[in-house]
């Protein structure tokens, strides 16, 4: 009973926190709910037994990606952006697109939940630690998909030191 409590707590405060971190009109307003949300996701993530994915929730997304967001927001003009109109009108568009997706998530779910286990099971994982279990896994089977995003993030700080080297002349 307890269990379900503290996930029906978490669970709805993740819901209200994204929803309110995506409607407010104040962009500092949006980044200190989505900043809400990745600590309740932690704390999830805390829920289910996952200290190491916790962790880096809160070192990544919480520090690491939230001053990324709020540096940004301050190198912005925002002030013209208020005056504007915030929604256009291809939402209905958006709206359809993002159901799409809901469903694509939601149908893979039930497939993988009916479909076969890996070789990572409670067991298996319970035996050795998580940060062996993610460590081994992300270093044998999916070491190529790792390497290309270290490469696209390379990339993306390369892009960004020349516009601001341009932005700067």
């Amino acid at each position: 009973m307890v269990n379900q409590i503290f996930f029906l707590y978490f669970s709805a405060v993740i819901v209200a926190s994204s929803l309110l971190a995506i409607t407010r009109r104040n962009v500092m307003h949006g980044v200190l709910f989505m900043l809400l949300l990745f600590f309740h996701i932690a704390g999830l993530y805390l829920f289910l037994n996952a200290e190491f994915i916790s962790a880096v929730q809160i070192i990544v997304y919480a520090g690491a990606i939230m001053v990324l967001f709020l540096f940004v927001i301050m190198l912005l003009n925002l002030r013209e952006d208020f005056s504007k109109k915030q929604f256009i009108g291809t939402w209905p568009i958006g709206l359809l697109v993002s159901c799409g997706v809901l469903m694509v998530i939601l149908v893979s779910m039930v497939v993988i939940t009916i479909g076969a286990k890996g070789v990572w099971g409670i067991e298996q994982i319970g035996r050795v630690t998580q940060t062996v279990a993610v460590g081994t896994v992300l270093y044998t089977k999916y070491l190529f998909p790792f390497e290309v995003a270290s490469l696209v993030l390379l990339v993306a700080i390369i892009g960004a030191i020349v516009l601001a080297k341009k932005r700067l002349n």
